[in-house]
């Protein structure tokens, strides 16, 4: 039963599943025509920086928290003592745990950028902080 309301005639269904029919069954494309398929990576294409993200190479941990802070700090919170950072994380309801370990900081030092804070918490002087929360 038609409803009238079809975009495409009944034809042209027709017509296109048998267009796509052999995409289907190979699993690649099968068109002659050169320029309709996807072009392959050139020999003087960029590499992809430390490879793809595979389910095998996650981000580092180091990534992972630069991303968390980014998600609750602006630009204009820097730059900015552990104090100042610490009741900025709590005005934005960050984990307490990422708090707790701002606040740990040495509180004379400053971070211009989250870049420089990340390195602050999983830095070597944190050895007793690092590590997945």
């Amino acid at each position: 039963m038609q409803r009238g309301s079809d975009r495409l005639s009944v034809h042209r269904d027709d017509e296109m599943k048998h267009e796509l029919q052999g995409l289907l069954r190979s699993g690649h494309p099968t068109r002659t025509e050169e320029w309709n398929d996807p072009e392959p990576t050139a020999e003087d294409d960029p590499e992809v920086a430390r490879g793809p993200v595979t389910p095998s190479r996650g981000p580092t941990y180091l990534e992972a928290l630069r991303l968390e802070l980014a998600r609750t700090l602006t630009r204009g919170t820097f730059p900015a003592n552990p104090r100042e950072l610490s009741r900025a994380l709590r005005r934005a309801n960050a984990p307490d745990a990422l708090v707790e370990r701002v606040e740990e900081l040495p509180h004379k030092e400053r971070f211009g950028n989250v870049q420089q804070l990340a390195q602050a918490l999983t830095g070597p002087g944190a050895a007793g902080r690092a590590g997945p929360e």
